[in-house]
């Protein structure tokens, strides 16, 4: 679709004398149409005008009135709304002289299926629309199973997935190594598997210190009545507790709080939170704001709070490290989004204090790692401007992989690297369906093709060079598919591993050049290529082995009609698995209570079916 069309040249003052002195949200746009800057103002006729006074002196401010040509605005009935209709537009433009959060995803959760008559625990990311309880958010995966591990080793909760807990005949290895107290086959009472349920939404809502008090009751009756063995296992489990608690629990705190920590330098920002909830430290988290220059620590943070909080849940208090302009502002539109008061401090002391101290530092160091990795990025692209001879450094680099079990499951992968690093909000992956199995020339047509077909219709940004891990053969399927597609000005490249595999052997092959270049293995070019190669690898076969475990993971038994839950555990039980079900005859099968014998023809055709 062709972007609205926009005046030549643009009369900022006069359009601001046409303005309201109402709230609302203004959108700048450049010549082409596409929205450059996103703001919100208390009065839209002084906050425009603002921008095209002579006095103006600040570098960003002139730099973006030089391409304005037109402004969009929307009327509000308070700032609050105007705030949050501006986060909105933000994250949907993604304009160029906004702070933008990259790292927007939703963010991890413990989930407690408590509707369920055996509650499973479990990681949980994305919409919380399953009824249960949901526990965080937390920084990282890496954060929720470590936790999950914890809570496993003191309440054996079930934490498989439903398909693979409906069709169990006997306890799987987390039973035998004590994670699990088997109630798919059992093992364990519903009224034993409730207190333990109970106990962990007991932990995770910080009440981890009447759970103590509750098992040391149980542990000191269970040793009056002799069963010294069970004593000692409610003593382990306090044991663990106790390494819990003193390892997560922030003293003096009970509720929920963020500690928000804002550096700068060298045109980069790192903001670092500690999260903790119900009084337990869940961990932190580096964010790194694309952000325009000469921007404010202050602004930075302030733009990050409404980017990262508005649109979920915020916590009670967030503590931040520097004076917020519009505190009050920030602290109102939190606060009606979330349903309750959010209060956002700065100046804290003692135990608070500290935390804003490690909070800071933890950004110090980040930000290092980050200036550090650009510069080395920096050098690396380059040097690979320079080995292919190219006219310009590129910008943007997508490389492609295929991966799958001789021939199962088939996936391909897209990632996107640009000077900063990997761009993982534009990684793809594509099932490929309907090609031969092992057919990695037709894969790779096939996503290259869907691909490029939203490249060509605008969707998605072209890349300046196109990797392929491969040699010569897939070089040319890519090569054939943009002609097809008529794309021009995107190098081609093939990175082939040597005779050995070893890294540091392969041969690049340049589309259009007969020269096979092999660089040396200290050259920061090869690391770069090696480094795209190499994550578009793990993307597909993390892909692949995803697709393979969802396929193998959906019992043959359920795509059965007439076959429900009891019948196939019935069948389970008496066979002992899916093996011995499908070695089964028709007459073995009508053994089993409940199946027919029609019921028992179609379960042995389903087995049978490809012989």
């Amino acid at each position: 679709m062709e972007s609205p069309s926009v005046e030549s040249s643009f009369d900022g003052k006069a359009f601001a004398r046409t303005l309201t002195d109402r709230p609302g949200v203004y959108r700048m746009l450049d010549a082409e149409g596409t929205v450059i800057y996103v703001g919100k103002a208390r009065n839209l006729r002084r906050r425009v005008s603002s921008y095209f006074q002579p006095s103006v002196s600040d570098r960003k401010t002139l730099a973006l009135v030089r391409q304005v040509r037109g402004i969009e605005v929307t009327v509000t009935n308070t700032e609050a709304e105007a705030l949050i209709l501006e986060n909105n537009l933000i994250k949907q433009y993604q304009p160029r002289y906004n702070v933008l959060l990259r790292d927007d995803k939703s963010y991890p959760y413990i989930y407690l299926s408590t509707q369920q008559e055996w509650p499973r625990l479990s990681l949980h990311r994305g919409a919380r629309r399953a009824p249960g309880r949901y526990f965080g958010p937390y920084p990282n995966v890496l954060a929720v199973r470590e936790t999950l591990n914890y809570l496993q080793k003191v309440f054996p909760i079930r934490q498989c997935e439903d398909t693979f807990f409906r069709n169990r005949s006997r306890p799987c290895l987390q039973y035998q190594i004590k994670r699990c107290s088997a109630p798919c086959v059992g093992l364990v009472s519903p009224e034993a598997y409730a207190k333990d349920v109970r106990h962990v939404e007991m932990f995770l809502e910080g009440k981890s210190a009447t759970v103590i008090d509750e098992l040391v009751r149980q542990m000191e009756a269970a040793s009056e009545q002799l069963e010294f063995e069970r004593a000692a296992q409610i003593r382990d489990r306090i044991a663990t507790l106790r390494k819990i608690q003193e390892r997560q629990h922030i003293a003096g705190e009970k509720g929920d709080l963020d500690v928000i920590a804002c550096v700068s330098k060298d045109g980069l920002a790192c903001v670092q939170v500690f999260f903790f909830r119900k009084g337990l430290s869940l961990g932190n988290k580096s964010f790194f704001p694309k952000m325009p220059l000469d921007m404010s620590e202050a602004d930075v943070l302030a733009a990050f709070i409404a980017r990262y909080y508005l649109g979920r849940p915020a916590p009670r208090e967030l503590i931040v490290s520097h004076r917020l302009a519009e505190r009050s502002l920030l602290e109102e539109a939190l606060s009606q989004g979330s349903g309750y008061r959010v209060k956002i401090s700065t100046g804290v002391r003692g135990e608070r204090r500290h935390w804003l101290e490690l909070a800071k530092t933890n950004a110090e160091y980040a930000l290092a790692g980050r200036l550090a990795s650009r510069v080395t990025l920096d050098e690396r692209f380059g040097e690979l401007q320079e080995v292919l001879g190219l006219d310009e450094i590129p910008n943007r680099i997508e490389c492609f992989d295929i991966s799958h079990s001789h021939g199962e499951a088939t996936v391909a992968s897209c990632v996107v690297f640009n000077r900063d690093g990997p761009v993982k909000s534009d990684y793809r992956r594509f099932n490929i369906e309907g090609v031969a199995p092992g057919d990695d020339y037709a894969a790779m047509r096939q996503a290259l093709l869907r691909r490029y077909t939203r490249i060509k219709k605008g969707e998605v940004p072209m890349p300046d060079l196109l990797l392929i891990d491969g040699g010569k053969g897939q070089l040319a399927q890519a090569a054939a598919v943009l002609r097809e597609l008529q794309i021009e000005g995107v190098v081609l490249l093939g990175i082939a591993k040597g005779p050995t595999r070893k890294p540091g052997e392969e041969t690049l092959f340049l589309e259009g050049d007969d020269t096979e270049y092999a660089l040396p293995p200290t050259s920061p070019a090869l690391h770069l290529l090696q480094q795209i190669r190499d994550e578009a690898h793990r993307f597909a076969v993390t892909g692949h082995r995803q697709r393979r475990g969802k396929t193998r993971r959906t019992s043959v038994l359920e795509s059965i009609p007439g076959l429900g839950v009891k019948r196939r555990q019935a069948l389970l039980k008496h066979f002992g698995g899916l093996q011995g079900i499908a070695s089964a005859g028709v007459e073995d099968l009508v053994k089993v209570p409940g199946i027919s014998v029609a019921l028992a023809e179609r379960i042995y055709d389903a087995f049978h079916s490809d012989s």
